[in-house]
């Protein structure tokens, strides 16, 4: 398989907008809002891409830009597609996950060192489904960095991508316990993979939202410790991603 052996393939259109070599591609509609004041962006001034907004940046004021939300991954994909036509080169995701492990917590951080693939997308792009799908090594020491700078506590391992929420089976986590597997998501994989395939870094971060380890659900969105997470990584963006600008 080839980058440009599809009948349709991503293109840059007369209107799209210069991007910068950073995007920071955010799951949920609240985090994209936290970010996006954060980081002192006007949530009214966005470009719509499919269903998504994307907040575009690409000076030393504005050192990422921002898409979302997102959720699932085809569509993931779709939206990546679009921004590394655009010009992205460094991809970060932030998403929420469910915990398998029982080491793992509401409110915990995660960074993915691999993603086992489950979902449907990523064979579209060559990968073997029997394999771990992978971040980009470089970003993804970046993001470690800056959390270690901040002193902020966070995991690094293996996570279980799916399209299924909702087949998540005692039978299924525990043969991924078994597997040291530390959360379920529903992106991550695919993204690696197509961030492979495009010549894209691409790498994540991760926040417990609620837990599957003992093979009953325990949800923690309300829970204030899973809140604070959320803010902790949405403040590192800004000097996270102006650094990831300076090295590129």
């Amino acid at each position: 398989m080839t980058q440009n052996d599809a009948i349709i393939n991503p293109v840059k259109g007369r209107n799209a907008p210069d991007m910068g070599p950073v995007t920071v591609m955010v799951s949920s509609q609240s985090d994209l809002d936290m970010i996006c004041r954060l980081a002192n962006r006007d949530e009214d001034y966005f470009k719509n891409v499919m269903m998504s907004r994307l907040y575009f940046g690409y000076d030393s004021k504005t050192p990422f830009s921002l898409a979302g939300p997102v959720v699932g991954a085809p569509y993931a994909v779709m939206l990546l597609e679009t921004i590394v036509a655009w010009g992205a080169k460094k991809i970060i995701f932030i998403g929420w996950c469910g915990a398998i492990s029982p080491d793992v917590s509401i409110g915990d951080i995660i960074i993915p060192t691999g993603a086992i693939i489950d979902e449907g997308t990523s064979k579209h792009y060559d990968a073997n489904e029997y394999e771990i799908a992978m971040p980009s090594p470089r970003l993804t020491q970046s993001i470690g960095d800056v959390l270690r700078e901040r002193n902020i506590l966070f995991h690094e391992g293996t996570i279980w991508s799916t399209d299924a929420i909702y087949r998540e089976t005692p039978r299924k986590v525990s043969y991924y316990q078994g597997r040291d597997v530390l959360a379920v998501e529903m992106e991550m994989s695919a993204l690696f993979t197509v961030g492979k395939f495009r010549n894209a870094e691409v790498s994540g971060i991760l926040v417990v939202s609620d837990e599957l380890s003992t093979l009953t659900w325990h949800p923690g969105f309300n829970d204030e410790r899973f809140r604070q997470s959320r803010r902790n990584v949405a403040e590192v963006m800004n000097s996270l991603c102006q650094t990831l600008q300076t090295q590129s």
